[in-house]
């Protein structure tokens, strides 16, 4: 399947988005980048956790249950970044648990349909680890992370004490899924935003490229590849950790500003991931953005030898 030649909004060149992963995310580390980002007119998407959960957190960071934090995040979105859902906290969160974050969600942020991405080892997540993949893919992957991710996501599973799939239907929009190491996304996944009959609870499924720590974001977004997008007229949705050292001591890395400032100036569109989405979907249903078998094949093929090479997530 080839990568649609997309109009952008307002005759831009291309666009360009980024969703920020909050794994060990507070305000001192990443306020920085988001003041820089405002800066330079880019609306992107942030993503939060409602409540510290309960037990050892994986990766943690600042929730919505501190305050200055929670100030914070809303003063983001009082200036057009989105909000968006890493679970409901960075503990493995019961369907109780669950129901009553996205309520305080929706309290705090609005009834708006949600932007999510599954958090490493919560046993909640959604068709994530080896359901993330079909037929021998699946096999393939078992191998590769040599059974690790196996059966430890449950969210999609109906009657499991961690199951939410009908509230992510119900709640979500758009769900993260295949990271590459390329920055036109579009191109790896033109289907997106898809739906996956196979995986019925979740709306619609986006790719990103991997930008995940700064050492990555500035191997994969080099100044070649980043004109090879805007020339092409495509589609990055970044997928970042910006508490992951892209601003060290209240300063933002001066080679990661000037890859910004450099996209800044190209003539992009630079609005978060599901306004990006909505504006792909063009209004269609899921039936309408239904993978087909053979581009989902194709594109968990890809998926699967970019782990290979040692990239992606």
């Amino acid at each position: 399947m080839r990568a649609p030649q997309v109009k952008w909004p307002g005759g831009r060149k291309f666009a360009f988005t980024i969703f920020d992963d909050t794994d060990w995310a507070t305000v001192r580390k990443v306020q920085p980048v988001y003041d820089l980002l405002a800066d330079l007119g880019m609306r992107t998407t942030k993503s939060v956790w409602v409540c510290r959960g309960e037990g050892e957190a994986t990766n943690g960071g600042e929730t919505c249950e501190d305050r200055n934090y929670l100030d914070w995040v809303l003063s983001l979105r009082a200036r057009g970044f989105e909000i968006g859902l890493h679970n409901i906290a960075p503990t493995t969160s019961m369907r109780e648990q669950t129901q009553r974050g996205l309520d305080r969600f929706r309290q705090l942020f609005g009834p708006q349909m949600l932007v999510h991405c599954n958090h490493l080892g919560c046993r909640e997540n959604i068709y994530w680890g080896e359901a993330r993949l079909s037929g021998w893919r699946r096999g393939v992957y078992r191998a590769l992370t040599r059974g690790r991710n196996g059966h430890g996501s449950r969210g999609h599973v109906a009657g499991d004490a961690h199951f939410w799939g009908d509230l992510c239907r119900e709640r979500v929009g758009y769900v993260r899924n295949f990271v590459f190491d390329e920055p036109n996304t579009l191109a790896l996944c033109p289907a997106m935003p898809y739906h996956d009959p196979r995986r019925p609870f979740v709306n619609y499924w986006f790719a990103s490229s991997n930008g995940s720590s700064l050492r990555r974001f500035l191997n994969n977004f080099t100044y070649q590849k980043l004109d090879e997008l805007i020339e092409a007229g495509g589609l990055s949705v970044a997928y970042v950790h910006f508490a992951a050292g892209f601003a060290e001591g209240g300063r933002v890395d001066a080679e990661f500003r000037r890859r910004l400032e450099h996209l800044a100036r190209a003539g992009g569109w630079f609005a978060p991931v599901s306004e990006v989405l909505d504006y792909l979907r063009g209004g269609a249903d899921t039936a309408a953005r239904s993978i087909s078998d053979g581009d989902l094949r194709r594109l968990e093929t890809r998926w699967l030898a970019s782990k290979v090479r040692g990239g992606t997530s």
